[in-house]
């Protein structure tokens, strides 16, 4: 009888340890794989009504774009993409190229912005006769300094895109990954809006 009673309470102890030891292991890999600050610290996130922050980023032929010569003169569309050449960032690219005319009509100045290098910037707006500015923002700090969130617990860059008056001041924003022609439209309505 003491001995069925050892062999019951032995497995449940050893059980119960390995139970703990494997929520510990799912705790740390969640962790690691979704850190806490990918998950949006909304507090840095930029705001309408906010200045862009000043910044410098090479384009796609290697030149360096420097923000504030547009500040004051023209108003501006910053769109924020996840990925060169993948099919939701050229639909989005190729429907900024071909409504060119209209955002130019609208005094306004289009700079598409992610993470990849010159060269592939450049590849892509060959590829598609990309007609605007592609800055390339390597190391993510323009990304961060808008404080553009990620999605999927912080695995892909979000497509946002930022309408900026000629002051510099923010006065919409539009957070979609999915709809990547909406950035379009969305763009162009509230440009209507400040003429």
């Amino acid at each position: 009888m003491l001995q069925d009673q050892i062999h019951i309470q032995v497995p449940e102890t050893f059980g119960l340890i390995f139970w703990k030891l494997k929520l510990k292991a799912v705790i740390l890999i969640f962790t690691f794989l979704f850190p806490i600050s990918a998950m949006a610290d909304k507090s840095k996130e930029l705001q309408i009504g906010d200045q862009i922050p000043a910044f410098q980023l090479q384009n796609q032929d290697g030149e360096l774009i420097n923000i504030k010569d547009y500040v004051g003169k023209q108003n501006l569309v910053i769109y924020f993409y996840p990925k060169d050449d993948t099919p939701g960032c050229t639909k989005q690219a190729c429907s900024f190229r071909d409504q060119c005319e209209d955002f130019n009509d609208l005094n306004a100045e289009v700079f598409g912005v992610s993470g990849q290098s010159v060269e592939s910037h450049k590849e892509f707006a060959e590829k598609h006769r990309l007609n605007f500015n592609l800055l390339c923002d390597v190391n993510n700090t323009v990304r961060k300094q808008f404080g553009v969130p990620t999605n999927f617990f912080g695995l892909l860059p979000g497509r946002v895109t930022y309408i900026v008056d000629k002051s510099g001041k923010i006065v919409h924003i539009f957070n979609s990954q999915f709809r990547a022609e909406e950035h379009i439209e969305q763009a162009k309505n509230i440009l209507k809006q400040l003429e």
